[in-house]
């Protein structure tokens, strides 16, 4: 991309902004080298990449860059045998360890939320801990070397504090001497060049031995090393020159583990380098509350509320446009600072930062396209030391602009033709833009000629656009009107600030007819555009609050169809406890039956009984999760005692026997009479008049019943439960007057079959008893003979 072109849309100032926004150096590095990309693949990476860094950003926080710096000048010096110094060690030891967090940071995010390009990014990373640790060992946070670095350090550097202590335990022992105290300026030890010497009184310098090595500002005082402490002080100076030599192949020895390893720290800070520049385009993306732009290579842009960066959010206005579907071309009109040249650079800008990865400052669904190249002629670039004029300066540009553009460029030319006689300009302005839209390039140009306004309104692909010009405020908008040709407004704006009328109608006789005919209808058309938006802002608040009327009577749709859910479910919960409590009073009522049968030798049919149980079990209700509520009972009939009934509450039908008071009715249901309402009654029939109540007899009759079961199924449960299955079997079976019955209880470990077997051995009614025969089920199935 053109240098010159970039500067025009104050692209550096964005990477300048980007750049603040970088946590290292390196991050830094990476921003000011950034350019726009002319691929869409290219593209459509970098921007994946600033949307998953945004994502991060947005749900756990970005990664923190800490500790990380460009150690690159220090691996290139290791890898030529230099030797690097503690500073240099210790921020390669740190940058590894920051490298290492930012790996497992990102692999932990993937976990949770998938971010393929990030993570394939980070986990190219290479953890060099063992460098990191042997560096840590010997360097401590202060970037000084440690006594653990190796043993014979350590060693040495006993042998200097000890040195040292015998060193300071003889002058100290001489400074309190009352001899030499009175030749003291002051009683203490100080260090002088890496020697321990004591302040003398310049007076005494005679009668006081050893070496002189400084003395104050005054003179007053000499600093002396006493001729008896000279030999421990070449001791001690020999021993931190052994420290220095060790020292130095301390670092000579992780010099040249750095130099083994700077293939792959150069890679790293690579990538770290590309991990900071994402995540500092996600922050500015933040910041300018900007959006993900859809990329196409087709020409297509369209801006949905697009602002300018640079501009203030509270003074900006958003621009909408469209460009390369119906039109390739629009040639904007309108007066002076009404906004052309912001809404040119817009554009521009805005396609660039797309281009270079960045989000853009416009709403979602927005679109853009990678060019192969953007050309801008914007401003004026009158140069006196060149002798170019403004029109010269323009056509310069434009006639580079032409021999440069491809019919996948971008151009954008502010006041085209502009500079010279209107006549020539207009018609200059004309063929040039003929010519660039004639090549297939993507155009947005500004002018002030009227002629470009019928260019354009006549030329397929060309569309007029204007800046929006309040009248009664006598100032713009800044609003792009695409669609309608601008007017020039002179008449109305001078009449407005008071020019006599008289002047105004000479003035307007001037113009030419058909010019006057333009302007009555760019009128028209600015009149029935404001009446036009106007009916579409109140069809899009009637849109808005429909929408929030059809959610809010969806939301109260869904709470009545809960609460009637839930009535109906605590309804049925009530009717099943009901139906529990009857059922087991019956099941004690059959039981007493059975009792005083077998006592007093009472006839009562058993098969009945068991038949009566069957009616309760059914009688229960299902269960269910949505639906409308039961239909109610009818209203009571007169009821009378003999009539047939349908009880609602069991869903059965009985003879009510007699009635008990004006509410209730004493029904006969099965073999067991029931006390029920009357509104839960319905009358089905009258008893003839001749009718009289059955007398029940408790004859016992074996009679064959063709619905009893012949087989019983008890594959799956235990011994006890399926003792309990047989008993109840056998006795149907019995009442039904069978002769045979099959048990089946499967082969598996022999429980049941064993359990059956000793079962039926001492049953009363079982005359005997065998395993099935081939084709009956083998061992598999007992088959009994009933007596």
């Amino acid at each position: 991309m053109d240098e010159k072109i970039l500067k025009t849309m104050e692209y550096n100032k964005i990477v300048d902004m980007l750049a603040k926004y970088a946590q290292t150096s390196l991050g830094k590095m990476t921003v000011e080298r950034l350019v726009p990309v002319s691929e869409l693949e290219d593209v459509k990476r970098l921007l994946q990449g600033t949307d998953e860094a945004y994502k991060v950003d947005r749900l756990k926080g970005a990664p923190s860059f800490s500790g990380i710096m460009d150690m690159m000048p220090a691996v290139k010096r290791a890898r030529i045998g230099g030797t690097l110094n503690p500073h240099e060690l210790l921020g390669i030891a740190t940058t590894l360890e920051g490298s290492r967090r930012i790996k497992r940071y990102m692999a932990s995010i993937h976990e949770e939320e998938p971010v393929p390009l990030l993570f394939a990014l980070s986990d190219m990373l290479s953890e060099q801990k063992a460098l990191e640790d042997q560096i840590k060992r010997c360097i401590d946070e202060s970037a000084e070397v440690l006594d653990s670095a190796s043993a014979e350090l350590a060693q040495i550097r006993r042998e200097l504090r000890g040195g040292e202590v015998r060193i300071r335990e003889k002058l100290e022992a001489m400074i309190r001497s009352a001899s030499v105290a009175k030749m003291l300026q002051d009683q203490l030890v100080t260090i002088r060049g890496d020697r321990f010497v004591i302040p003398v009184k310049a007076e005494y310098r005679a009668h006081f031995g050893g070496i002189v090595h400084d003395q104050s500002g005054s003179g007053a005082t000499l600093f002396i090393e006493p001729e008896s402490i000279v030999a421990m002080n070449n001791k001690l100076r020999e021993t931190r020159l052994k420290e220095e030599r060790e020292i130095e192949v301390i670092l000579q020895k992780l010099t040249a583990h750095v130099g083994e390893q700077a293939e792959l720290l150069g890679y790293d800070s690579d990538v770290l380098a590309q991990l900071d520049f994402i995540f500092a385009k996600a922050r500015l993306a933040r910041e300018m509350k900007a959006s993900l732009p859809r990329m196409n290579d087709r020409g297509f842009l369209k801006l949905k509320k697009g602002r300018h960066p640079l501009i203030p959010a509270e003074q900006v206005v958003p621009l909408d446009v469209e460009l390369g579907n119906q039109y390739t071309s629009i040639i904007v009109t309108g007066p002076n600072t009404g906004g052309k040249t912001v809404t040119l650079k817009t554009i521009g800008l805005l396609s660039l930062m797309a281009m270079s990865g960045l989000f853009v400052p416009a709403e979602d669904g927005s679109q853009l396209c990678v060019f192969d190249a953007i050309y801008a002629d914007i401003g004026d670039e009158q140069s006196i030391e060149q002798s170019l004029s403004t029109f010269s300066s323009h056509m310069t540009n434009i006639i580079s602009i032409l021999r440069k553009m491809t019919a996948k460029s971008l151009v954008l030319l502010d006041e085209v033709g502009a500079g010279t006689d209107p006549a020539e300009g207009s018609a200059l302005a004309i063929a040039i833009l003929e010519h660039i839209h004639s090549l297939g390039c993507r155009m947005v140009a500004s002018t002030h000629y009227s002629e470009l306004k019928a260019y354009a309104y006549e030329r397929k692909g060309v569309i007029n656009a204007s800046m929006e010009f309040d009248v009664n405020t006598l100032s713009p908008t800044y609003r792009l009107l695409v669609g309608v040709p601008g007017r020039s407004n002179a008449f109305a704006i001078a009449e407005r600030l008071g020019l006599s009328a008289q002047i105004l109608d000479f003035a307007r006789g001037e113009v030419k007819e058909e010019d006057l005919r333009v302007e009555h209808m760019i009128a028209s058309l600015e009149e029935n555009r404001l009446g036009a938006e106007q009916e579409r802002e109140t069809a899009e608040r009637l849109r808005k609050e429909l929408e929030e009327l059809r959610k809010r009577h969806e939301t109260e749709l869904d709470k009545l169809t809960n609460e009637r859910d839930k009535r109906i479910q605590k309804a049925e919960d009530e009717a099943i406890a009901i139906i529990a409590k009857a059922r087991s009073e019956a099941e004690r009522i059959i039981e007493d039956l059975r009792k005083l049968a077998l006592e007093e030798g009472a006839s009562v049919k058993e098969h009945k009984l068991i038949a009566a149980r069957k009616e309760l079990e059914e009688a229960e209700p299902k269960r269910k999760k949505t639906g409308p509520a039961r239909q109610a009972a009818k209203a009571p009939r007169k009821i009378q005692p003999g009539d047939e009934v349908m009880v609602y509450s069991l869903n059965q039908k009985g003879h009510v026997v007699e009635l008990a008071g004006s509410k209730d009715a004493l029904v006969q249901l099965g073999i067991m009479k029931m006390k029920v309402s009357l509104d839960d009654l319905e009358l089905i029939s009258a008893p003839p008049a001749a009718k009289t109540a059955q007398r029940i007899v408790a004859n016992v009759k074996r009679t064959r019943d063709e619905n009893v079961r012949t087989e019983l199924d008890l594959r799956g449960a235990n011994l006890e439960e399926a003792l309990i299955e047989v008993d109840r079997f056998i006795d149907e079976a019995y009442l039904g007057n069978l002769g045979q019955i099959y048990i089946i209880h499967g082969k598996g470990t022999g429980i049941l079959r064993t359990g059956i077997s000793d079962y039926l051995r001492k049953h009363k009614h079982i005359k005997s008893y065998r395993l099935g025969n081939y084709g009956e089920g083998g061992t598999g199935v007992t088959v009994a003979e009933l007596k």
